[in-house]
């Protein structure tokens, strides 16, 4: 590392440390109102942001390819950064998010052989991060402080990965959703203003960040004093409602008859916005179901281990994210895959 690399490490780990020093005098002073409370944490993750120093991402090789384009969707979810079991952690999980990267680009270019896939459009549904108080004892079970998560490991973790995929692609779309584990005062998350969770709060450093890339675009729910919880994707004739999934109710397992009748319900007009399909996460397990003329898909997670699982539902889980491919004029879905990242 050169001198100036040292300086400029030291300059960034200075201002990470005043945003911390700050933000605890802002909470301290922001007893009144809960909006004053908000601001505060996003005064913090907005410093720490910017304490950050990021290249600008060079263009991919123009894809001169003929034929009918398609996209690239892929798909983020539970990673749940800051987690710390006997097989993952958040160094793992940096890996992994690497190794997935890596492998959308080799699929890409396998699709890439017969037609072109000049964009690649981002759905990122919740949990990636662990969070700190969601249940009891859960600050023995993590490696990184909420702070961390929100504002050094995930925006570096995101940020990098967002970045090889505008090596990759022309253009790069990022749809986001916030999770349950992003409440911040967990348990008294009721007491807490909608906004305040920590995948929005990750999803914004990560967008400030990328901000001066100009073939990055972003779509995030902006509700008026409510929860970040759904957003319709559109990629030409298709669509997706994206959601985490803790909206559906059950227990020992994916609940079958919960998803199909919440579905349906927003399907015959609760959600205004007509969708074609339907992604979400929260129960780690990659799966596919059909809905009449509408594809649900759940997503998998980046954790190998989870010690509640395999003692209360008797399930353990392959890490993997979600990937496929649409064709935007038609509105379907022509290829997808289950990438395994381990």
């Amino acid at each position: 590392m050169s001198v100036r690399d040292e300086l400029t490490t030291a300059s960034a780990e200075a201002d990470l440390r005043a945003a911390l020093n700050r933000a605890l005098r802002d909470l301290d002073a922001a007893k009144a109102t809960r909006e004053e409370l908000v601001n505060a944490v996003y005064r913090a993750a907005g410093d720490a942001a910017r304490a950050l120093v990021i290249p600008p991402v060079p263009k991919p090789v123009p894809d001169r390819r003929r034929g009918r384009p398609e996209v690239a969707v892929v798909v983020l979810s539970d990673w749940q950064l800051g987690k710390k079991t006997p097989s993952y952690n958040s160094e793992v999980c940096a890996e992994r998010i690497e190794r997935l990267a890596a492998k959308v680009q080799k699929l890409t270019d396998i699709q890439r052989a017969d037609h072109p896939v000049r964009e690649l459009h981002v759905f990122a549904i919740g949990d990636l991060v662990e969070g700190e108080l969601i249940f009891p004892g859960q600050a023995h079970r993590i490696d990184a402080s909420l702070f961390r998560q929100v504002s050094v490991d995930g925006p570096r973790i995101l940020t990098g990965f967002l970045r090889t995929m505008l090596a990759t692609f022309d253009r790069v779309t990022v749809w986001s959703v916030d999770g349950n584990h992003g409440a911040i005062a967990g348990p008294m998350r009721r007491e807490m203003h909608p906004e305040s969770n920590g995948d929005r709060i990750l999803y914004q450093n990560a967008r400030m960040l990328l901000e001066p890339e100009k073939r990055l675009a972003w779509h995030m729910a902006e509700p008026d004093g409510e929860r970040n919880w759904y957003i319709v994707a559109r990629i030409g004739a298709y669509s997706s409602l994206l959601l985490h999934g803790d909206q559906f109710r059950g227990h020992s397992g994916i609940p079958w008859y919960g998803i199909q009748k919440k579905a349906g319900g927003w399907a015959l007009g609760a959600i205004a916005d007509e969708f074609t399909d339907l992604d979400f996460g929260h129960y780690h397990q990659p799966t596919r179901l059909t809905l009449n003329r509408v594809t649900a898909r759940c997503n998998g997670s980046t954790e190998s281990h989870n010690t509640y699982a395999i003692e209360q539902l008797a399930a353990v889980g392959r890490p993997s994210q979600g990937l496929r491919f649409v064709e935007p004029e038609g509105g379907h879905v022509t290829a997808e895959y289950t990438v395994w990242l381990d």
